[in-house]
């Protein structure tokens, strides 16, 4: 590209306005791309994690099921199981008054939907700003375009020339600030669907997980299972 005509020139030639509009864009993108980056190594990781968890169900105790899914704090699978737990042995340690205004059923699957709340927020965050880079940034590049625009009316208008050969070169070099906001602008889109289509297979997988593990810790055994539960 014409060195004249090309990015440099735009820079080079735009005032305080079309800068700041093209750094904007800049870190629009860089946050986009970081997030993707970001959220998309977490998918992957709790993918691998939802598939390692259904070797929980094949162990022969509580204990070896535990250890089975690593020592990962993060991992939503050791936390459902821990929370859901420990809400039944909190309950069932409970004073018979108070066992007795306290529904076991309600009160192990209140904790266990916790986790899962508390999880999906994980998931879900950073895709809010994927989300308005996506609809915010084609406008934010259309606003320099127009300023650029104008400002080679102007231009126009003062010298008096008119020419095809005096118009194409600033009228383009606007439009070019349309192209960078496209191009920040797709792949957020584009990552945010991607991520919102991993994180609801995740979210499925961990539902799963967690209706089981609710049959198991309210009648011992789990859903679809054996009659006798795999931990005895």
């Amino acid at each position: 590209m014409n060195s004249e005509f090309g990015i440099a020139s735009v820079w080079a030639q735009g005032d305080f306005v079309t800068r700041a509009v093209a750094i904007l864009l800049l870190l629009m993108s860089l946050a986009s791309w970081t997030i993707i980056v970001l959220k998309t190594l977490d998918v992957l990781r709790y993918k691998k994690l939802a598939t390692q968890a259904q070797d929980f169900w094949l162990s022969k105790d509580l204990d070896t099921g535990l250890a089975s899914l690593g020592s990962d704090p993060g991992n939503p699978f050791r936390q459902m199981v821990e929370e859901g737990v420990q809400a039944s042995t909190h309950h069932q340690n409970t004073e018979a008054q108070l066992q007795d205004a306290l529904d076991r059923n309600e009160w192990v699957t209140r904790n266990l939907r916790q986790v899962v709340d508390d999880f999906t927020a994980r998931l879900q965050s950073g895709l809010a700003v994927l989300a308005s880079v996506g609809s915010t940034a084609p406008f934010v590049g259309l606003f320099g375009t127009v300023w650029g625009i104008y400002h080679a009316l102007v231009a126009i208008g003062t010298t008096g020339q008119a020419s095809i050969d005096k118009v194409a070169g600033p009228v383009g070099e606007a439009l070019i600030m349309t192209a960078f906001g496209l191009a920040v602008a797709i792949p957020a889109v584009l990552g945010y669907n991607a991520l919102v289509r991993g994180n609801k297979g995740i979210l499925h997988k961990l539902g799963r997980f967690a209706h089981d593990l609710h049959a198991y810790l309210m009648t011992g055994a789990r859903v679809g299972g054996a009659k006798v539960s795999p931990f005895k």
